[in-house]
């Protein structure tokens, strides 16, 4: 029989999470991941991963 740690999806290394977003925004990003040859879940990692990466994106700008 297998654990629940297995059946749940969740591991150390990726956690799940629901987001609503808009329509348009939603239709934006789904674009964009279809000309960066992305699924919409991988455009968002990318977009969020870059834009953590960047020094001046942490609110000092603002």
């Amino acid at each position: 029989m297998l654990g629940p740690s297995f059946c749940s999806g969740d591991t150390d290394e990726e956690k799940r999470i629901t987001v609503r977003l808009p329509a348009e925004l939603h239709e934006r990003l789904a674009a964009q991941a279809t000309r960066d040859h992305r699924s919409v879940n991988g455009e968002i990692v990318h977009l969020l991963e870059a834009a953590l990466a960047d020094p001046s994106a942490d609110g000092e700008s603002r």
